[in-house]
């Protein structure tokens, strides 16, 4: 069995935003983004709202359907599955959604929230093997084995978080999209959920795709981080390397604006401030897209686009870093 649990290879999600009569816009929320995850691995992904993270993990899970490109799972390329041919995927991959509210249906009770996939998948014979083990799920996740019978709105928003992490390990997935699982919650409660996560991964050795706003947390949590801007990964890497010595002048900008809780030292990091405004997807500049703010760019940025490109054991789409 190899090591790579997925990999996905020039994955592209656009969206027709075109009105009638007129000619075709496309909003370019994932454009040619390319990486691989391995067996128990968590790999990062950050970048500013908008950028495309949420869009990516959607449609890693085929919530979307891909514009075009190649989504391979356990060496199953299931990018243009369809339905049923779908189910096993689905089976084993799962998705932590970023409102724990929102992802809850209001109308049942824990207990069937978290049944529900073991219902739609068969997983154990009879109605008791499956409370049992929702019952168990719950005491993994901190909840206790009675909360079954109570509502989503009964309980806090980490407690709700956990609900959301009970139901997508159901089905024991290989693969879980974690879509900013702790952006809606307290700082302390955040801690509890990540501490959860990490040892739900020691225990089922699960991969995750975590996706995040929060600095600091990603590097924590993951093992390599992906930086995102405009629908692309302009910088891949292990994460202390990354985080030590960023490369992309994007990255650079992103981590230093991470606080530092020493004020001493918070008083001699310097800020790098990015000028203008985000580009729109619907509109992208040519080339580079992150060349309007880049103090770095050339006028070969506005006419190429800059591939990812081995540098040492990270991987940056700059033209600084092309040999």
């Amino acid at each position: 069995m190899s090591d790579t649990i997925l990999e996905v290879k020039n994955l592209k999600m656009y969206f027709d935003v075109s009105k009638a009569f007129q000619a075709k816009k496309y909003v370019k929320a994932v454009d040619d983004i390319s990486f691989s995850i391995k067996r128990g691995e968590t790999l990062g992904l950050v970048g500013e709202s908008g950028c495309g993270k949420s869009t990516l993990g959607r449609c890693i899970v085929r919530i979307y359907d891909p514009t075009e490109g190649s989504i391979i799972f356990n060496g199953v390329d299931i990018a243009t599955k369809k339905n049923k041919e779908l189910k096993d995927y689905r089976k084993a991959s799962q998705m932590i959604f970023q409102d724990p509210y929102a992802s809850l249906d209001p109308r049942m009770t824990v207990g069937e929230i978290i049944r529900e996939p073991m219902d739609i998948h068969k997983i154990y014979d009879t109605k008791e093997e499956r409370t049992k083990r929702v019952q168990e799920l719950l005491q993994i996740v901190g909840l206790k084995p009675d909360h079954i019978r109570r509502y989503p709105h009964e309980f806090s928003g980490g407690q709700r978080q956990r609900i959301g992490i009970a139901r997508a390990l159901a089905l024991n997935p290989e693969f879980i999209v974690c879509d900013e699982p702790i952006s809606a919650l307290d700082v302390s409660i955040q801690a509890q959920v990540i501490n959860l996560l990490e040892k739900i991964q020691k225990e089922m050795d699960v991969a995750y795709l975590f996706i995040a706003h929060d600095l600091s947390m990603v590097k924590h949590i993951s093992d390599r981080i992906g930086v995102m801007y405009l629908g692309r990964i302009v910088e891949l890497g292990e994460s202390d390397d990354l985080y030590s010595n960023p490369l992309h002048p994007y990255t650079r900008a992103l981590l230093s604006s991470v606080p530092i809780p020493d004020p001493k030292i918070a008083k001699t990091k310097k800020r790098i401030v990015l000028e203008g405004e985000l580009p729109s997807p619907i509109n992208p500049p040519s080339g580079c897209t992150f060349r309007l703010r880049c103090p770095h760019a050339t006028e070969r940025c506005a006419n190429e686009v800059p591939k990812l490109t081995k540098v040492g054991t990270r991987e940056v789409a700059c033209f600084l870093y092309e040999r």
